[in-house]
């Protein structure tokens, strides 16, 4: 079934005529000049935006030998990401923040921002986006914590609904040695105060 449904929502040419039509259903006039060709624009922008779910495949991390037994902190931190809301299809978007404490293995930099636009790119909810960067890293680095948090403005809450514009949502997830109540503080506090956010994660 989930082979099947994936098949099918690779068929462009008819995501392209269902977009026209939804488009004339919403009394669009798709004979304007601008309007013309934007079903298959759209379509293509799905592909586009959508592409950690249609691809399937996990970010590979580059991940080295921790040979200098380095311990302390290893902090990539505003990380812009784009994602659209699971709810309205709207974007969302904004900066990440990632952490964690290597035990034998560090990782590539690079990696930690590609698993973060990785999981972005799919119909999404903050929650659920800052959970699975956290548990992708967890698994692939084993490291001794991992902490990750997002700042995101949403789109959904500032062009419709409550529109509030300018308004912030803060997600947050720890991981290991993060969530200790002892050693975990020190760490916590270290983490936020690189990124202008001390104070902001429970304790």
């Amino acid at each position: 079934m989930a082979k099947r449904l994936k098949r099918k929502a690779r068929d462009w040419p008819e995501i392209e005529r269902q977009l026209a039509r939804l488009f004339d259903l919403l009394g669009l006039d798709l004979s304007q000049p601008e309007l013309v060709r934007t079903p298959g624009r759209v379509a293509r922008m799905y592909k586009e935006i959508f592409a950690g779910h249609y691809t399937g495949q996990e970010p590979k991390i580059t991940v080295f030998p921790n040979d200098k037994k380095y311990t302390s902190m290893v902090i990539v931190r505003d990380v812009p990401f784009y994602s659209v809301c699971a709810h309205h299809i709207i974007p969302f978007f904004g900066v990440g923040h990632m952490a964690y404490l290597p035990a034998a293995r560090i990782a590539g930099l690079s990696k930690l921002a590609r698993t973060l636009e990785f999981f972005a790119r799919r119909p999404q909810v903050q929650e659920r986006l800052t959970e699975q960067v956290a548990d992708f890293l967890n698994r692939k680095l084993e490291p001794r914590g991992v902490m990750v948090v997002l700042e995101a403005r949403h789109l959904c809450m500032e062009m419709r609904g409550v529109e509030k514009p300018g308004s912030l949502t803060v997600t947050s997830t720890m991981r290991g040695l993060f969530e200790d109540s002892a050693e975990g503080g020190r760490f916590r506090m270290e983490f936020m105060n690189h990124i202008g956010r001390a104070g902001s994660v429970p304790r």
